[in-house]
């Protein structure tokens, strides 16, 4: 019983130190303020859809209101095999908007990495030398390219990172998922500011094509159906650190819609789960261990109380210490994000260790569905 206490101390002292060192590397990201420079650069936005008729729209709008001149930038749609009349859509605004530079293309088969495939089918035929991909289902703010150009006339860099939130809303399942995507952000930029990243969501995610090239695209991970950003952020910090920047600055966050539904969610989650075990990074994986782990223990510990087998003061040290930590990384996030605080619902909290405990081990062994296609 002693052995096992002191490995449950342990870990949790791990997972203390791991969110602790966190919260010190968000501090370290300075806010971003951007100037009033002439644009300098020009971008090919990379938007690979599949059955998106119900999100293009929105994201088709934000387009539209770009505070950037339409000669420095260009939108690639690549269709992905829709079924429905997403392209449609995309040609009927585009007849609308017709000043800003557009190519719609199809992708060329399907493959164990369709949407890898898809970018580099849209990199080959890109215009201009800086890449930026975003999803269908995203919106992006006015001054997105704007304060991406500042920040490169600033900076000698060949990849930025920036950040995404969840639309709004005072739903309890957006809420729950509100939670996780908090986390994610929040250890993005804490691992920028430790200068250790190893996350990064293709959402909000800008490169160079001279980088792409020389970091060979997708090759050794094309085999695996996501991770079109995470793995491509590891090998440039791996090959040039120091030209892998994160972009800190609120007119630099894309905003993306929850999922509508729990079988959805769960197989996005699944989705991005599956990638950790194939991380080039140490770090990174002993992150996700730890984490893993301690919401498993938690989730068991939980159960146990509730046949009164575990003391409650017990649970009560171990859960706390995990809240407290968890509510300051997840507040700075929601500050920067929203400029507000955050409420860290306590059934949330409750729900969440057996969520994650349950995703992350499924990912390691089962398998997913994600836009009508199977993925092992």
């Amino acid at each position: 019983m002693e052995l096992i206490k002191s490995f449950l101390g342990i870990l949790l002292l791990a997972y203390m130190a791991i969110i602790c060192f966190l919260l010190y590397g968000f501090s370290k990201i300075p806010y971003f303020i951007s100037n009033k420079k002439s644009p300098e650069n020009a971008f090919s936005i990379l938007v690979p859809f599949r059955n998106e008729v119900q999100n293009l729209p929105d994201l088709l709008d934000s387009f539209s209101t770009l505070h950037f001149p339409n000669s420095n930038f260009e939108l690639i749609f690549i269709d992905d095999f829709s079924t429905d009349n997403s392209s449609k859509i995309i040609e009927n605004w585009h007849k609308e908007n017709s000043s800003i530079q557009l190519k719609l293309i199809t992708n060329n088969q399907k493959s164990l990495s369709p949407k890898k495939e898809a970018l580099s089918k849209a990199i080959g035929i890109a215009k201009y030398e800086w890449i930026i991909t975003t999803d269908a289902d995203c919106c992006v703010p006015m001054n997105w390219l704007k304060t991406l150009d500042q920040f490169i006339q600033t900076h000698d860099a060949a990849m930025v990172i920036g950040a995404v939130k969840l639309r709004e809303s005072s739903n309890v399942f957006v809420h729950f998922q509100k939670l996780e995507i908090l986390s994610l952000q929040g250890t993005t930029i804490g691992t920028f500011g430790c200068k250790l990243p190893f996350m990064c969501n293709g959402a909000n995610f800008a490169y160079t094509k001279k980088l792409f090239a020389e970091l060979h695209g997708y090759v050794n991970n094309n085999n695996i159906g996501s991770g079109d950003d995470v793995f491509l952020l590891q090998k440039a910090v791996r090959i040039c650190p120091e030209k892998v920047f994160y972009l800190k600055n609120s007119d630099f966050v894309v905003e993306t819609k929850a999922e509508k539904t729990l079988y959805n969610l769960i197989q996005q989650r699944i989705r991005w789960a599956s990638k950790t075990s194939k991380y080039e990074q140490a770090f990174g994986k002993l992150v996700a261990i730890i984490v893993l782990l301690t919401n498993g223990v938690l989730a068991v510990l939980l159960l146990l109380f509730c046949f009164n087998i575990v003391n409650r003061w017990f649970l009560l040290l171990y859960f706390g210490s995990k809240y407290v930590l968890d509510y300051l990384l997840i507040q700075k996030t929601n500050v920067f994000l929203y400029g507000k605080s955050f409420v860290l619902v306590l059934l949330s909290s409750l729900l969440y260790p057996f969520y994650s405990s349950l995703i992350g081990t499924y990912s390691l062994f089962g398998s997913y569905k994600w836009k009508q296609r199977d993925f092992k």
